[in-house]
């Protein structure tokens, strides 16, 4: 694919780019909506990517385009950047631009060309990998320096201020900082990592993403609510960040929120969503990954019930997956369609996908997509 970018720039721009990079979509093996809430994740990069090559200018001019996206060049002037001025695809690799430029490094320009193959809208965070790669090209092109965890900073600054989506950090710092055959155990707090192996094919397991092709789009208002709602609960329970309140202590805590159903349901999400991530890590590094199955079930229970994202194709997928014989099921991402994940025994993985596809057939609803997460490489200069 990267020679295919760079014949496609060469193509447009008419001369060759200073170079090719590439950023992947992710899957987040567990730890859902807790990223905003200080709280801990556990992502992993897909083998999808996005792949840009770029170029820098010296006349104050962002242009973009993508081999994805019906038209031609878009011209932008970087002084006319603006927070929310764009509804559009370019928001993403602009919004980047503009992050880098407010926290004062020295973009004056560049050509981007950009094709992906993170399927959009699907929960795999095909934005984060379009404004990581972008980012990783811009930090090596104007020697910027900077570390894999700024620039995921600066793309969630992006995304959260320019684009106005309130989404968390996960999402950008798994694109950036994920490693080949592991997950990453994140903690959104002082963004420390470890990164966990994670090879199930040498367990005789696979993990299967199915794409409810359920279009999900989270700067339309249920996932900021949903934010804002776990902002009250700690408002109200008197701590900085849900993060802070222990597991041990969560019973008592939903007794001080009294008969405040909706702050009742997001904290207690939040808290078992940690406690959930940290039983994950514990597991994996016990050689004990058959064993996370139950959790991720557990997860999703909590999705649909108390943080209440969830939809008919999730659950249809998860309830499926189960009967038909799989470890274990939730969904992932943001919520309100998207992707489910599927772990399995390597040989039940026909039946099951089989069973999901004629369940969903029998519901009416759109064919899903179903392919293999395998655990991949994070963003890096591939020319």
């Amino acid at each position: 694919m990267a020679q295919q970018v760079r014949d496609g720039f060469v193509e447009l721009y008419g001369t060759d780019p200073e170079g090719v990079w590439s950023a992947p979509g992710r899957v987040n093996l567990i730890g859902e909506h807790t990223d905003y809430n200080d709280g801990f994740v556990m992502p992993f990069a897909l083998p999808h990517t996005a792949v840009a090559a770029v170029s820098r200018r010296t006349d104050g001019v962002l242009r973009l385009h993508s081999a994805d996206v019906e038209g031609g060049v878009v011209e932008l002037r970087l002084d006319d950047l603006a927070p929310e001025s764009d509804r559009n695809w370019t928001a993403y690799p602009a919004g980047v631009v503009w992050a880098l430029r407010e926290a004062g490094h020295p973009v004056t320009g560049a050509d981007v060309h950009l094709a992906s193959t993170v399927p959009a809208g699907a929960g795999l965070s095909s934005s984060a990998a379009l404004e990581v790669v972008v980012a990783l090209a811009l930090n090596d092109l104007y020697d910027l320096g900077l570390q894999r965890w700024q620039l995921a900073r600066l793309c969630q600054r992006a995304e959260n201020v320019y684009v106005g989506a309130p989404t968390g950090i996960m999402d950008q710092t798994a694109s950036a900082c994920c490693e080949d055959g592991h997950a990453l155990f994140l903690d959104t707090r002082d963004l420390a990592q470890k990164q966990i192996p994670f090879d199930l094919a040498a367990e005789g397991m696979v993990l299967l993403v199915v794409d409810t092709r359920v279009k999900h789009a989270h700067n339309e208002g249920e996932y900021g609510k949903r934010r804002a709602g776990c902002e009250r609960g700690a408002a109200l329970l008197g701590v900085d960040a849900l993060r802070d309140i222990p597991y041990g202590e969560l019973d008592a805590a939903l007794e001080r929120l009294g008969d405040d159903e909706e702050a009742v349901r997001l904290v207690r999400h939040v808290v078992t969503e940690d406690e959930r991530v940290e039983k994950v890590v514990a597991l994996l590094e016990s050689g004990e990954t058959r064993a996370i199955g139950p959790v991720l079930v557990a997860g999703h229970a909590s999705l649909r019930d108390d943080f209440r994202i969830s939809c008919p194709e999730l659950d249809l997928v998860v309830d499926t997956a189960l009967a038909s014989g799989a470890l274990g099921a939730r969904m992932t991402g943001g919520g309100f369609g998207g992707s489910a994940i599927v772990l399995a025994e390597a040989a039940d993985v026909e039946t099951i996908t089989k069973a999901v596809q004629e369940a969903f057939a029998a519901a009416e609803f759109t064919a899903p997509r179903v392919f293999e997460a395998v655990p991949s490489a994070g963003a890096r200069r591939l020319v």
